[in-house]
């Protein structure tokens, strides 16, 4: 289609809907033209009755960019007032968590304070003050109006091309071989070059249609609007809208009355095939718990009552972040569902960054559409996890804290082993990991371990510490079986690869080579570790499901592939002794070659893949072989290592030993918005080959580097997305952060102007402790025990 305008059909006349169709538009793709099965805007969906109620602050940056686009451009279009939001803490927990919170929104750059409870209770009258311990204020949050907001974008859009039809119901979405043609109601036909689903809890069954599993819930949350309080109305609407989180409820005025918003019921999930309208009845009985909290917050809510109520319909997903994104099998077909008002314009914005220009600004990675694992697809899996994400909507939740249910689901080969040495398993992606294990409590490491506080030390020991400190002095095994492997082979291969990654991958086989995914725009989508194992075969360490979506988007017809992760296993043998521990065992592996090479050998009985490389920043080697003999491989290498010392090794060490060689680790210190050399990976950027994204780092204007941070106090162990300051301003946030258990150091990886090269403050939890900046790595930066 070159210079053609693309035609764009929408599937939805929500909010999201209508903003897209601006956004769109105002990109300059003016053929839009959005259905809706409804008799007009905003109509039938959850956007016709959700209460508005806007809160920017989210522990994830993105969603939290997401609601300051959407405040901001509601504002303008005056479909938004700024009336500010309010959360308050009756329990100390509560209130430590609200500094924590406004750290948050100081890392993303929303102003807020915290306010004491004299404060909360001048901004809201009518709360008992003798409950209130404090509060976080955000000015800028307030009430959205959706209705009006939907039908000022729709005409927007409509004032550059866009139509809208309603009385619409889609029954089928048309195409030809992998690319999506048209859209047929039950009375037309709209041909397409792009179609958009924003069809909201309906997602599901417009998937259904094209193959596409949309993996949400729609789920129901009740919402009252009380009698009339003997208040002034004028000044009711003056005040914030207000979340009593401990309690699960949201408020907002309606004039004297109140509404009342409540996650506190049990779960009420609906399949999208049987959604008739948005408004389910409104079910008392769920709601008795939640007005007794409310009427204790605000006495006067007794004498009002409630009126009416309803119990509304709005989506959920497994881990409570929207879907965007691209169909992975069909060209053209987009999913912009599990939108909520709050990042609603904010999602269009990106969304039509994406389908215009082929890269949102933002980093999308966390709501990308093709994040998930097959097997979190599975929809009882789905069903499960979102229930719980209602439930646990408004939770203090730690970083590192995992979903109970449903586990285990994958496991690795060695984890009888593991359960065996008394494993404490974390979850990531369905995978069962060890984090450290018991069997190591007597290790005598573990008095050295400085002790944390409770937060820090919650999902955690010191455990961790001296499984480090062994590493570093003899010999430990690591399950990296977790970890994505994919399999690139075919005639094409080594064409292909070295066009979508930065490093020169024209090696003989039995190089390993790291090297980066970069997009259009220069970004890093991903790093990875590629070994050639042959002259058409290559081996790729990733970092998850969208880098083999995004390989599989890009793979020309003689390349081919394959996920290989679920049939293989990988042991990591890191430290000093781990030469030793090998040579005590019948192998035919070659030890004498150098860091970065690959090799196919016999480890006694099992035939291995050793790659000579290490994330822990020691002697060793990953060792790949067959899930079927994993346990063969632990057992011959365990036996091996008693007379050197030998441990397993969990995360809780991992992560530790990888900061302090300095790391990156993508999608958390590095993303799509960061260029390679702010990111301290220009290493592995070859200029003097092509290859995707080359042409945007000629362009390059950065002001930001990721900076290595040393924290003077080693019991202050921050844990991520903290705001770091310097001569008294905020000036960025903290990505990576770990005890250096071997350098007795307290580290923090931090985004900075790149001129900062002095002190500087990371706020935890209200408190501001004192950092430095430090050349990297820290430990071993000659890299003599890698080559060891």
């Amino acid at each position: 289609m070159p210079g053609e305008v693309p035609r764009v059909v929408l599937v939805g006349a929500g909010i999201v809907g209508c903003a897209l169709a601006d956004e769109l538009t105002d990109k300059g793709f003016t053929d839009v033209t959005v259905l809706d099965q409804a008799s007009g805007l905003a109509v039938g969906g959850s956007s016709g009755h959700a209460p508005g109620l806007v809160f920017q602050t989210n522990s994830c940056r993105s969603m939290t960019q997401f609601a300051r686009y959407t405040v901001e451009k509601y504002t303008a279009l005056g479909c938004f007032d700024q009336i500010g939001g309010l959360e308050i803490a009756t329990s100390p927990e509560r209130l430590a968590d609200l500094s924590r919170r406004q750290g948050w929104a100081t890392s993303w750059g929303v102003e807020s304070r915290l306010v004491d409870a004299d404060e909360v209770a001048r901004l809201h009258p009518l709360l008992d003050r003798d409950r209130l311990l404090g509060g976080f204020l955000i000015p800028s949050d307030g009430l959205a109006k959706p209705v009006k907001a939907s039908e000022v974008q729709a005409q927007r859009a409509i004032g550059r091309g866009a139509r809208f039809a309603f009385g619409q119901k889609v029954v089928a979405v048309e195409t030809s071989g992998d690319r999506v043609t048209g859209v047929r109601t039950e009375t037309d036909v709209f041909p397409a070059d792009v179609v958009v689903s924003c069809a909201g809890m309906w997602g599901p069954v417009l998937g259904e249609m094209v193959g596409l599993t949309v993996p949400l819930v729609p789920m129901a949350h009740q919402y009252v609007f009380t009698g009339d309080l003997n208040a002034d109305a004028e000044a009711l609407a003056r005040q914030p809208i207000l979340r009593h989180q401990e309690a699960d409820l949201y408020f907002r005025s309606h004039g004297q009355a109140i509404g009342i918003g409540a996650y506190g019921h049990k779960p009420m999930p609906i399949s999208a095939h049987d959604i008739t309208g948005s408004e389910l009845p409104f079910t008392e009985e769920d709601f008795e718990a939640s007005w007794e909290s409310a009427v204790e917050l605000i006495p006067a809510l007794a004498e009002a009552g409630v009126d009416r109520g309803f119990n509304g319909l709005f989506s959920f997903t497994s881990d409570g972040m929207p879907l965007l994104g691209e169909h992975p099998g069909l060209k053209g077909f987009w999913v912009a569902e599990a939108v909520w008002i709050t990042h609603s314009a904010g999602v269009a914005r990106s969304m039509a960054e994406w389908i215009v220009d082929g890269q949102p600004e933002l980093d999308l990675h966390s709501s990308d559409l093709n994040r998930f694992e097959q097997v979190q697809l599975a929809p009882d899996y789905v069903l499960e996890r979102s229930c719980q994400n209602f439930v646990e909507v408004y939770d203090l939740l730690h970083p590192l804290q995992p979903m109970e249910s449903p586990r285990p689901i994958r496991t690795s080969p060695f984890h009888s082993r593991q359960q065996e040495l008394g494993a404490f398993f974390l979850e990531a992606s369905g995978w069962e990991r060890p984090h450290w294990y018991e069997a190591n409590a007597g290790l005598p490491e573990v008095a050295e371990v400085p002790a944390r506080d409770e937060w820090a030390s919650r999902y955690w020991s010191p455990i961790c510490g001296a499984e480090a400190l062994v590493t570093r002095k003899r010999v430990a095994l690591f399950d990296m079986t977790p970890l994505k492997r994919l399999e690139v082979s075919g005639p094409g291969a080594l064409e292909f690869l070295q066009r979508m990654t930065t490093n020169n991958l024209n090696r003989k086989p039995g190089a390993v080579v790291y090297t980066l995914l970069l997009d259009e725009q220069g970004g890093v989508r991903s790093d990875l570790t590629i070994a050639r194992l042959g002259a058409t075969t290559f081996q790729v360490g990733a970092n998850g499901n969208l880098d083999l979506d995004w390989l599989t988007r890009h793979a020309p017809d003689d390349v081919f592939i394959k996920d290989i992760t679920a049939g293989t296993c990988c042991i990591g043998l890191w430290g000093p002794l781990a030469r030793d521990l090998i040579n005590d065992v019948p192998h035919t592996l070659d030890t004498r070659k150098g860091y970065f090479t690959a090799q196919k050998a016999f480890v006694k009985n099992v035939p291995v893949t050793a790659l000579r490389l290490s994330y822990v920043g020691e002697l060793g080697w990953e060792l790949y072989t067959t899930a079927d003999l994993g346990p063969k491989l632990w057992d011959t290498l365990w036996e091996a290592g008693q007379r050197h010392g030998v441990i397993a090794a969990g995360r809780g060490a991992f992560s530790s030993l990888r900061l302090e060689k300095g790391y990156r680790s993508w999608g958390t210190d590095v993303t799509t918005e960061h260029d390679p050399f702010e990111a301290g990976l220009g290493f592995a950027v070859r200029q003097d080959k092509e290859f995707l994204g080359k042409g945007s780092l000629h362009n390059l204007t950065s002001t930001k580097k990721l900076t290595c941070l040393t924290i003077d106090d080693p019991h202050s162990v921050v844990l991520g997305s903290e705001p770091v300051f310097h001569q008294g301003e905020p000036v960025g946030y903290v990505t990576s952060a770990a005890y250096g258990y071997t350098t007795g150091l307290n580290i923090a990886y931090a985004w900075l102007p790149s001129e900062i090269d002095d002190e500087v403050e990371i706020e935890y939890f209200g408190r501001r402790v004192t950092a430095r900046p430090a050349p990297e790595p820290l430990f071993d930066p000659e890299m003599k025990r890698l080559r060891a």
